[in-house]
């Protein structure tokens, strides 16, 4: 699917933990124009409601019919709404699913003070939720950032995690750079001699190097998006904090996630983990593969022909994949 560079590359910023440097001034004016829509005048529908947290209040929908272990979606940035997690509310057949926008993204409140951009706030964020909702016991299943604010929460809450999904992990970042730089270096051509050019000017308005960096994204960022959800994560996406935490495309990293290592918590996990990935998942899908074999009894899916987001990429079979491996872990 074709997508214009400004759409394109405002949405996908806020994809991974992993990328740097300055965006250009049109993606600025968008981003800021789609913060107007906040969650102030929103009308919520079923399942919906704001909690108020440290810095603002943040949207969440909790659906689902089953009676399973709730499990709560994670979304990646830092800034990205859920909306492209849409798809795994189809876990609600087993249990409630609980889907929320972190503080500066989506459909909740504005996020631009600096001193509140640290892990640590996300991760009281996602316990503040846990406890307004009165569950005990939850699966996390984050996508990219939402592994870091997965695992990091699992440091810190233990007992109130039955398992976890990872899906395309971001839990080394200096090597997740060296796989970014691998997949660039098998674009196009044109793309090689966009990004050596970038190199040497800095201009990120250059026409080539927009067109190689929409090619980065609809090669190993998302090759199948959903357009409405495209859409929607556009208009709210959160680029004040993408912009701390990263800086602002997925082929550099100059943000404060740059160096940040989860590594040493891997072999530490008691509870039951799925590790999934595409195959042109931009972090590398057999570096995934090797940080699966550090956490014990860990299950390892790659999804053919799909990228970074595989909640888009390979939605369906994501979810039925996710639904086996939670009934399985509520068993235990």
């Amino acid at each position: 699917m074709k997508t214009p560079h400004a759409l394109l590359a405002s949405t996908a910023l806020a994809l991974v933990a992993c990328s740097g440097e300055k965006a250009p001034a049109a993606d600025s004016t968008a981003a800021t124009a789609g913060a107007t829509a906040t969650a102030a005048t929103m009308a919520l529908g079923p399942g919906e409601a704001m909690l108020p947290v440290q810095g603002g209040r943040i949207w969440y929908k909790v659906s689902g019919t089953g009676t399973g272990t709730p499990v709560m979606l994670i979304h990646g940035g830092p800034g990205m709404g859920s909306f492209y997690l849409k798809s795994m509310e189809g876990l609600g057949v087993d249990r409630p699913v609980v889907r929320y926008d972190q503080l500066g993204a989506g459909k909740s409140d504005r996020l631009t003070d600096t001193t509140l951009m640290v892990i640590s706030r996300y991760v009281e964020e996602l316990d503040s939720l846990r406890r307004a909702l009165k569950y005990d016991k939850v699966f996390l299943n984050g996508n990219s950032w939402g592994t870091i604010v997965a695992i990091e929460y699992y440091k810190a809450h233990p007992d109130h995690v039955t398992g976890m999904i990872f899906s395309g992990e971001a839990f080394d970042i200096t090597a997740a750079e060296k796989e970014i730089n691998k997949a660039v270096a098998l674009l196009s051509d044109s793309a090689q001699k966009a990004f050596a050019q970038y190199n040497k000017d800095k201009n990120l308005e250059a026409p080539a190097y927009k067109a190689a960096i929409d090619e980065f994204y609809a090669t190993n960022v998302f090759r199948r998006p959903v357009k409405a959800d495209l859409d929607s994560m556009f208009s709210m996406v959160g680029m004040e904090q993408y912009r701390y935490f990263q800086g602002e495309n997925e082929t550099m990293v100059v943000g404060t996630l740059k160096g940040y290592s989860a590594m040493s918590l891997l072999p530490t996990i008691k509870v039951p983990v799925l590790m999934t990935t595409g195959e042109f998942d931009e972090l590398g899908p057999k570096l995934i593969e090797q940080h699966s074999k550090l956490i014990p009894g860990a299950k390892f899916i790659m999804y053919k022909d799909a990228a970074h987001a595989t909640q888009w990429d390979a939605a369906e079979q994501s979810v039925k994949d996710a639904r086996e491996f939670l009934k399985g872990a509520d068993k235990k």
